[in-house]
């Protein structure tokens, strides 16, 4: 509703003392005339005052006004007079913000309005329908509300309400009632007259009970009662036949009435993380209802103790957001909800004395991400401390994963590290969306945590009695350990990777080329056997033990870290059936049977094994289309999961079209199809290959590199790691040293394999790379930094006529921000400075002044804002915090991750600093992975 509002002088004798008061600059004595029928006065400082000043001047423009806001920040007198004025002067009003909030305190929090009631006589405003009182101080509901007969929308949220008056049944035009984050108790029996009320928003409050009459409310929609205490729920809830969404999560509920699975239009129920141990099995199979966080199985608890035993407080529950890196827990236990996508429970008895729990999320990089050669990475790195810390009972850990694209034959696990290396976990998965998967599992203690998508795996333990080990996913596929094969019992691991036949038979370049499913055994202890055990793998298809042609059989054997395959048929003898071959062995690896009459098979398995673990992908680069030196970069898989895995799609690697190809190229239209409407740029790069896990690297070159310092930028090259499931997307900025006012500079930005060398080749080197076939170079990609016109092309350089003061927003400690820094971010918000400079706290009328001041200078206004809003945060806390979400709240995000680049490189150098100085010891990391 904000308008800008023209000056207008006052009648004279209008003026009062308070004008001597403003400063000369701001228009003193001017006052704001209504936009068409709105009038803000939030944004102007002493709007009350204007208020007043326009109904004393009688304006007949006021009789045309039906909006009208003011900030809740004002004297509470001189607000009360403003508003006692309202209808006479604004007989047409039908729509009153008096809002707090617009303020934060030192810790960045908002402050709540000076408003604790109002004026009776705006109950004379007969045609109010919207009525919003948000973020104020308000006890009780004022007397006036309860009179406004014709009112549509009343919003009270973020006040300290207690209770909502018995009469505010007697609205009976009403369709809209908010009063969250309140102290709500209990609710009146009168709420049920509200025939009209479509939608009830009474979450965040303290209800424990909710009265049978809610039921009447027979035309809501729309009901949240979420972060409450509820216990149980009125049956009466099987009235509210026209509810859509119910919302209930984070309460206390134990049981829900089976009559909410027969409301005929409820679309959502949201029952997350209650205490509902049963659930009616309408409810429980109905796939709008959401049940993550429910004891859902468990025993039930015991039995109510004798009296006079002491009555222990319930659980807490945590919701921690992203300002946050550590959390207490007692020997009470809670439920700890954090903003990265993280949930853990600590029951009752977990931890003897109470502790503190520290959490990072790490992007994911080769050194904390162990992956085996046919796993994919699902999930950032999560790391939990205090290390190694053994819990009296295990602790449930719930990471937020992405859903992986295919699952035949695959499973999604949690990984840990334990006792210096890396196990999986037993993992439970929980579906929210068909975007949202969660991870589940029980850990004993903390440590490091990531979600991967592995083969299925099969496990046993072999006795020295012996056993049977069959694959899940294969059953053909069979381990027979004899007795005395061991002398202690030893966990033995299998995994079976399907291989589509007709891409290797385009690769082998022979029609009758088969092979069998890739084969990994491995085992804890030592490494072999006391006695051959006998393997069991079937014949390739197509192939028969009667038919076959012996000669044409080999048995491939891997060893990690080599990374070649030995042909050992003659070795192991191979017993042939009419669908099997069996051969015995006394140790384990990789173990693959193939079906050829060609002779360097081994040589043929390599190139199959590599394009087994290869994914396609498109790389992109595409300029902002209203600031081009923003870059952004992107690795885009192409098709939907790597190599020849069958049941995930045709073989990346195989040149010639397919279905999965047609699907893979279906998928990079579609996403250059939403980036083109913020971003332009060339066609994407022709398909290249990777590995997971593969490090690469973009370089800027002829002329353009990157502007400012990243943690992931070495040497003026931006560092990537491919993750297939992840999203390979940075934002980067760019500059040149050349002049752009005489001509664009033309230039482009290149991709090489690796990790960034000492020398990146020169352009003709790489250009004659580009056939080779272990070549560093992916692709190049072009870009183009327009010619600068006006002001901004003056070559003056960008603090030109800006004195840099030395300041520094935050502290070394947690990352601060320097007055290069800001200036990088001033060069960044363009036309966007103004929506920035409100949500910092700068009054209306400054930005007036400073737009004046600088009329024809856009660099100008921008630097002058943001440089002045920085020297009064100086020694301030918070300052960098409130930065952050002013970039966040102006839909400026790419700046907001620019800024907290900068602040993970300054920490990072602090912390190094440190370490050298020896003032503190290095940080505990995870043993590099093994790729």
């Amino acid at each position: 509703m904000a308008a800008v509002a023209e000056g207008l002088e006052p009648e004279e004798g209008v003026a009062t003392a308070e004008d001597a008061a403003e400063p000369a600059d701001a228009g003193r004595g001017a006052s704001p005339l209504p936009a068409g029928n709105r009038l803000s006065l939030d944004l102007y400082p002493r709007g009350c005052h204007r208020l007043l000043r326009l109904c004393a001047q009688r304006s007949p423009q006021l009789l045309q006004v039906e909006f009208l806001q003011l900030s809740a920040h004002e004297d509470p007198q001189l607000l009360g007079a403003a508003l006692a004025q309202v209808p006479h002067s604004l007989p047409c009003l039908r729509s009153l913000v008096i809002t707090g909030g617009q303020h934060r305190d030192t810790l960045g929090a908002c402050l709540r309005g000076s408003l604790t009631t109002l004026p009776p006589g705006l109950s004379g405003l007969a045609r109010l329908a919207h009525l919003d009182l948000s973020f104020n101080s308000l006890q009780r509901l004022p007397a006036c509300v309860l009179q406004l007969r014709a009112l549509d929308a009343l919003l009270l949220s973020h006040n300290h309400l207690s209770e909502l008056p018995e009469a505010l049944g007697a609205l009976p035009a009403l369709t809209f009632l908010s009063a969250t984050h309140n102290h709500l108790r209990t609710l009146p029996p009168g709420l049920g007259a509200l025939s009209a009320l479509q939608r009830l928003d009474l979450s965040e409050n303290l209800l424990d009970t909710l009265p049978p009459e809610i039921g009447s409310l027979y035309n809501l929609t729309e009901l949240n009662l979420a972060s409450n205490r509820l216990h149980s729920l009125p049956a009466s809830l099987a009235g509210l036949r026209s509810l859509r969404l119910l919302v209930l999560h984070s309460n206390a509920l134990t049981s829900v009435p089976a009559t909410l699975a027969r409301l005929p239009l409820l679309a959502r129920l949201d029952l997350r993380d209650n205490q509902l141990r049963a659930v009616p099995p309408e409810l429980l199979d109905a796939p709008f209802v959401r049940l993550q966080g429910n004891p859902l199985g468990e025993a039930p608890p015991a039995l109510p103790s004798p009296p006079g035993t002491p009555v222990l407080p319930e659980m807490p529950r945590l919701f921690l957001t992203s300002d946050l890196d550590s959390f207490p827990v007692t020997p009470r236990g809670c439920s700890v909800a954090l903003a990265c996508g993280v949930r853990l429970y600590f029951p009752a008895g977990a931890t003897a004395a109470p502790m503190t729990v520290q959490y990072r999320l790490w992007l994911p990089e080769p050194r904390l991400v162990p992956l085996g050669p046919h796993d994919a990475l699902l999930s950032a790195v999560l790391e939990l401390q205090p290390h190694g810390v053994a819990f009296q009972q295990d602790v449930g850990l719930w990471l937020l994963c992405v859903p992986p694209r295919a699952r035949r034959c695959r499973e999604v696990v949690v990984r840990t590290q334990d006792s210096g290396s890396w196990r999986d976990l037993e993992t439970h998965l929980e579906e929210e969306a068909p975007s949202r998967l969660w991870a589940h599992c029980q850990v004993p203690h903390f440590s490091w945590f990531l979600v991967v998508l592995r083969p299925v795996s099969n496990s046993c333990l072999v006795p020295p009695e012996g056993t049977l080990l069959c694959s899940s996913g294969h059953p053909g596929i069979k381990v027979t350990f004899p007795p005395g094969a061991t002398e202690q019992p030893c966990c033995v691991c299998m995994q079976v990777v399907r291989v589509a036949s007709r891409e290797l038979r385009a690769l082998v370049g022979e029609p009758g080329a088969a092979t069998s499913p890739l084969l990994c055994l491995s085992q804890s202890g030592p490494p072999g056997f006391l006695r051959p055990v006998t393997v069991q793998l079937p014949l390739p298809p197509g192939v028969t033990g009667l038919s076959l042609d012996r000669t044409c059989l080999h048995l491939l054997y891997r060893a990690p870290p080599a990374a070649t395959w030995d042909d050992v048929t003659a070795q192991v003898g191979l017993e042939l059936t009419h669908l099997y071959a069996r051969f015995q062995v006394t140790h384990f690896s990789w173990y693959w049977l193939w079906y050829t009459a060609k002779t360097c098979v081994g040589g043929l398995a390599r190139k199959a094994w590599e394009r087994l673990r290869l994914h396609r992908v498109n790389l992109l680069a595409l300029q902002r289309r209203r600031d081009p030196e923003q870059v952004l970069l992107q690795c885009l898989p192409h098709s939907k999961v790597g190599g020849w895995a069958r049941g995930g799609g045709a073989g990346q690697g195989h040149p010639g079209p397919s279905g999965q190809d047609q699907a893979g190229a279906l998928q990079v239209d579609a996403t250059l199809k939403r980036l083109l409407e913020r971003y332009r740029g060339p066609e994407p790069s022709d398909t290249v290959e990777l590995f997971e896990g593969e490090e690469f690297f973009a370089a800027f070159e002829r002329g353009i590199e990157v502007d400012a310092e990243r943690p992931d930028c070495v040497q003026g090259r931006v560092c990537f790691v491919f993750y297939s499931h992840l999203r390979n997307v940075k934002e980067v900025y760019v500059t040149t040293t050349r002049d752009r006012q005489a001509q664009a500079v033309r230039g482009q930005v290149s991709f090489y394999r690796g990790s960034v060398p000492a020398e990146v080749p020169e352009e003709a080197a790489a250009a004659r790379q580009k056939k080779g076939a272990d070549t560093l170079w992916l692709a190049t990609l072009p870009l183009k930094l327009p010619r600068l016109r006006g002001t901004r092309g003056t070559g003056q350089g960008p603090g030109a006529g800006l004195s840099l003061a030395p300041l520094n927003l935050g502290d070394a400690e947690s990352g601060f921000l320097t007055p290069s820094n800001l200036l990088s971010v001033a060069g960044r918000l363009g036309p966007d400075w103004p929506a920035v400079a409100l949500h910092l706290g700068l009054p209306y009328s400054e930005l007036q002044r400073i737009q004046h001041r600088h009329r024809d200078d856009l660099d100008g206004q921008i630097r002058h804002m943001l440089f002045s809003w920085a020297e009064r945060q100086v020694g301030q806390p918070g300052a960098v915090g409130l930065l952050l979400q002013a970039l966040e709240q102006s839909d400026r995000r790419d700046v907001a991750e620019e800024v907290r680049a900068i602040l993970e490189l300054g920490r990072h150098k602090y912390q190094d600093g440190i370490r050298r100085t020896g003032l503190a010891a290095a940080p505990a990391s995870p043993e590099p992975a093994q790729a």
